[in-house]
């Protein structure tokens, strides 16, 4: 059989796949999804990114970038583990945590914005002060994180050995999209599925709303948004 007739047989196999569908009510992880179950789960979804990574490898060392990366990731990944999500991607510089229980969407949303606390006056001002290459090209560590919540599906892909989770629905992607967005100091953007059901605790600070209100385009359809340029201290 030719490698060609091979591939056409694994896109074969692939598409002909007949999902069985389960309920979640945890996190699931690569060993507890079959290659023919889909895990449907209600859960918030974040992605945290440290922007502008391409100036770090222009301008800095190799071994100062990877160090602010995996600082960045370090503290990130803890974050997300002391607000009860769990770690189901890393890609580069960014994260991605998943959040179910009994308040997801206020976890995911706190978590979001005191990484954003620990980009802006920890990881930030250090880098600053310990790498000249930081210092000397004015090089401003930001971060973009995005939240959304909703049901999402999770299925294995891959390969023995070589597979993982991809996650199926609005929720991953939305939240990938606005980690994405560049509009520093605004550095946490959330989905309107996520702000209605924040406390006034974390809406507002000495009486002001601390969110702003965004349209964002996904897939041609317009969704709302809020925006916040407050991280929230530990």
């Amino acid at each position: 059989m030719s490698w060609k007739e091979d591939l056409d047989t694994w896109v074969d196999g692939h598409l002909d796949t007949a999902f069985e569908v389960r309920d979640g009510s945890v996190v699931p992880s690569t060993d507890s999804v079959t290659n023919k179950q889909a895990v449907k789960l209600d859960a918030a979804f974040l992605y945290a990114d440290l922007a502008g990574s391409s100036d770090l490898a222009r301008h800095c060392p190799w071994d100062t970038t990877a160090k602010i990366i995996r600082a960045f990731l370090d503290t990130s990944t803890r974050l997300i583990r002391a607000y009860k999500g769990e770690i189901r991607s890393f890609d580069g510089d960014r994260v991605m945590g998943v959040f179910v229980g009994d308040t997801p969407r206020r976890n995911a949303t706190k978590c979001a914005r005191e990484i954003f606390y620990t980009v802006e006056s920890i990881l930030g001002p250090k880098a600053t002060k310990k790498f000249q290459s930081i210092s000397s090209n004015n090089i401003k560590l930001k971060c973009g994180v995005g939240v959304d919540y909703g049901t999402s599906r999770a299925v294995r892909a891959g390969i023995r050995n070589s597979n993982d989770l991809i996650w199926i629905g609005r929720p991953p992607n939305m939240a990938a999209k606005l980690s994405d967005i560049r509009e520093y100091p605004y550095s946490v953007m959330i989905h309107k599925d996520v702000y209605d059901v924040l406390e006034d605790a974390d809406k507002f600070q000495s009486g002001n709303n601390i969110w702003e209100s965004r349209t964002y385009n996904l897939s041609g359809v317009d969704h709302s948004i809020y925006r916040t340029k407050y991280p929230k201290y530990p």
